[in-house]
């Protein structure tokens, strides 16, 4: 705690400003987790300071990406477990930029809460350094700013923003992508980070939250540990595959689902063509739509279906991507092809 920092008065309008330095001190150990030779300094500065390498560049290329958690943060805050949804804050921005190619390199994250209560801050960071080391960027700093009087005691709001490098010509554009390539899909951990407004209504959590302790013998537990398994991260394995195949696209399946999010790797000439039966979608989305009654299509185009990411490649790389893939993690399976005509997205 810096010296002679102390405001009664700022107290006494609800922002502790020692309950922040204690927060700070809390989470220095998970931060430095994450911290590389290229890092400058520490915490408590007024930026992060980040020594750039682009050996191996000719025309090294930055790219950013933010995002938040959304409504999955009640489930968290109903259960009273906050260290895996900084896993997901971080998925969510890391697994957009390696979409166009590039390698996260630095991370921030931004927190907002009624009452800053340390060690909920703390284990809220743990998880986004947690997420930084799965994806290889480094924590460089941060902010949480207590909200009295606009947002509840206990209620918290938690976004990020990466920044990322690529060489210029190994951009992905989807310009290569023709009829006959193959679309790969990387397994999903579950709903991920997006949805959850919907399964909110669905199973009336906001009401009736005590549902999230009920076990249901077809997820392997209760309700709430499955919806609070965080969002997979992507990044280190679609590198990998990268170096090793060519690749045509890649697509992070977020809110809007496959309808959404699928043809944003796809050439607008071009569909894909996707077997129903090929998709290998765990039993919480069932659940979902059962309890529900949602439309098949609305779940397509909700949620990720077990699907968190897919990559095109041509046919003749197929099998090598997959073995790569599988080497590095993912169980990936093919899930369809580039077709021409007809709506973007055929599910048949």
């Amino acid at each position: 705690m810096p010296e002679q920092s102390y405001s009664a008065s700022y107290a006494a309008a609800g922002v502790d400003i020692t309950a922040g330095y204690e927060a700070v001190e809390l989470m220095k150990a998970h931060v430095a987790r994450t911290l590389n030779e290229r890092c400058i300094g520490g915490l408590g500065g007024f930026g992060g300071l980040y020594e750039l390498d682009l050996t191996g560049m000719t025309h090294p290329v930055l790219i950013s990406g933010t995002d938040g958690v959304g409504t999955k943060l009640r489930i968290a805050q109903y259960m009273d477990k906050h260290d895996t949804v900084g896993i997901d804050c971080v998925a969510m921005c890391v697994n957009d930029v390696v979409c166009a190619g590039a390698r996260p390199l630095i991370f921030l994250d931004y927190i907002a809460c009624g009452k800053n209560v340390p060690q909920r801050i703390a284990a809220i960071v743990a998880g986004v350094a947690e997420g930084c080391v799965q994806a290889g960027c480094a924590l460089v700093g941060g902010e949480t700013a207590e909200h009295p009087g606009v947002m509840p005691p206990e209620d918290y709001d938690l976004a990020g923003f990466t920044v990322g490098a690529v060489d210029k010509s190994r951009i992905l554009d989807n310009a290569a992508t023709q009829a006959g390539d193959v679309l790969l899909a990387l397994p999903s951990t579950g709903v991920h980070s997006n949805g959850f407004s919907l399964v909110r209504k669905v199973f009336d959590l906001d009401e009736h939250p005590q549902a999230l302790d009920k076990p249901f013998d077809e997820l392997g537990g209760t309700l709430g540990q499955t919806l609070l398994t965080p969002t997979r991260i992507y990044v280190k394995p679609v590198l990998a595959l990268m170096d090793a195949v060519p690749v045509k696209g890649v697509s992070h399946i977020t809110g809007g689902g496959f309808y959404e999010n699928i043809p944003r790797s796809i050439p607008r000439a071009l569909s894909v063509r996707i077997e129903k039966a090929a998709v290998r979608t765990p039993a919480i989305f069932g659940l979902i739509q059962k309890i529900g009654n949602i439309p098949e299509r609305d779940m397509f185009n909700t949620f990720n279906m077990g699907v968190g990411m897919t990559v095109t490649v041509g046919r003749q790389d197929a099998d090598r991507a997959l073995a790569v893939l599988r080497e590095n993690g993912q169980d990936a399976y093919v899930l369809g092809q580039v077709v021409s005509g007809g709506e973007r997205v055929q599910l048949v």
